[in-house]
């Protein structure tokens, strides 16, 4: 079994815009801090003062189209992974920002409509290997489309490096 089969957790936060600056989690000015305790002290502020206090282990944020648009730092996901984000379900995502989240093994879920059938708060079963969402809330069934499997394998080992470790270490191919 995989640590990714269920993942159980809260909506945490909903970026309902179009073409979200995942820079602004942390804001602009911050966006070269490393240190993750000062990361802490300003992430959400610009949203709501209290945000880290209430995330928890697992927790997961909507976003809509487009989502992580702009120059992807990573600062931000760092902040979010640290305070115990589950990963990010939203109806599309950046390119540039996939493609960061996916090395670094961060679970993102492309999911059409998805801000339509969830509120904040509202607790989220997510079956990796079935691809649907229940929202436990509401007792509806949400289906996504299935991560490619390259994309899908990467995250499940923890990002690229992990994967790359397992590929040398076995001298094989990693599955894809």
């Amino acid at each position: 079994m995989n640590k990714l089969d269920i993942l159980k957790g809260r909506v945490i936060w909903i970026f309902d815009e179009e073409h979200f600056d995942i820079d602004r989690v942390v804001g602009i000015e911050n966006i070269k801090e490393t240190n993750v305790e000062n990361l802490v002290k300003v992430c959400m502020k610009e949203y709501e003062s209290d945000f880290v206090e209430k995330i928890q282990k697992g927790d997961w944020i909507i976003g809509g189209r487009n989502f992580g648009y702009g120059h992807p730092h990573k600062p931000p996901m760092l902040v979010l992974r640290h305070l115990g984000l589950a990963g990010i379900i939203a109806e599309s995502f950046s390119p540039g920002f996939y493609r960061g989240q996916v090395a670094d093994g961060v679970p993102l879920i492309k999911c059409e409509g998805i801000l339509k059938k969830v509120k904040r708060f509202d607790s989220l079963t997510v079956n990796w290997n079935e691809s649907y969402i229940l929202n436990e809330s509401t007792k509806e069934k949400i289906n996504y489309a299935p991560l490619p499997a390259s994309d899908r394998n990467i995250i499940e080992l923890g990002g690229h490096i992990e994967y790359l470790k397992k590929r040398f270490a076995s001298g094989q191919k990693v599955e894809n």
